[in-house]
């Protein structure tokens, strides 16, 4: 199976992909702003068919509309019960500029299905390198606004009264989410982002109640998910990302059992 260039590349990019997502997914699902996660990667679809009408890489399209609609969610939601009216004012605009691009978009078929359902296999050398560069400017943000992050997401108002801005973290974080989302994409499509980015997160919580071991779980899940997902397209010729999303599903329901088992009281 390694001996094909186009499967290094797919199990390099979902290396990348996956550990990105599985730490900033512990994240979001730890301030309760999946619903973000998943309204941006609807805006990256617009952003990614709006470059492709003019020439640019659909990348670079998720990239830049994701980021810009991350940030205005963060400015928008700065107290938690803002966020949803936030995030649905955003998704709702964007949806309806993808509306625009894609009565546009009937001669590109192929790579609408593309940017919707992901294809790894198709990960070239080039956005390999991208891929690592956006991670590690993600990895590098992540790092330094974890603890406060943190802080801040567990308990909001003892944070602010000592000085710390909600609105600013929320922002990076929202930014961050959005450049993960848009790498995420090129691996399950913007349409199954969410379960890449909150699958081995949810699960993660479920598992251990510790925020150290739940990253590292979480993004180790996340590996495997994907590494497994693209082993079993590469052997069914079933597409990948309906692997990575099954084994997400899978894993997740397994978490739930394990807990509820554990719950149970033991026989003496």
């Amino acid at each position: 199976m390694l001996e094909y260039d186009f499967m290094r590349h797919a199990f390099a990019a979902a290396t990348i992909v996956a550990l990105l997502a599985g730490t900033v997914g512990y994240y979001l699902v730890l301030r309760g702003q999946t619903f973000a996660g998943h309204a941006l990667s609807h805006v990256g679809f617009t952003g990614a068919t709006g470059a492709v009408l003019i020439g640019v890489p659909p990348l670079w399209g998720l990239v830049l509309v994701t980021v810009l609609a991350g940030v205005g969610m963060g400015l928008l939601g700065e107290k938690i019960t803002q966020r949803d009216v936030a995030i649905g004012l955003v998704l709702a605009f964007a949806l309806g500029l993808g509306l625009l691009f894609l009565s546009f978009f009937t001669a590109y078929a192929t790579q609408a299905t593309t940017l919707l359902f992901g294809n790894v296999l198709a990960v070239d050398v080039p956005t390999v390198w991208t891929l690592l560069a956006l991670g590690i400017v993600s990895m590098i943000v992540m790092g330094i606004i974890a603890r406060p992050l943190l802080f801040v997401s567990l308990q909001p108002d003892l944070a602010e009264a000592k000085g710390l801005s909600l609105r600013r973290y929320g922002v990076l974080f929202l930014a961050v989410v959005a450049l993960t989302t848009a790498e995420s994409a090129q691996i399950v499509g913007v349409l199954l982002v969410f379960a890449l980015m909150v699958g081995p997160a949810a699960a993660a919580q479920r598992i251990t109640t510790s925020v150290s071991s739940g990253i590292i779980l979480s993004a180790l899940l996340a590996l495997f998910e994907a590494w497994l997902g693209i082993t079993l397209a590469y052997y069914t010729d079933w597409p990948s990302s309906f692997w990575i999303v099954t084994l997400s599903v899978a894993v997740y329901l397994l978490s739930l059992l394990s807990t509820r088992v554990s719950a149970l009281p033991s026989r003496a």
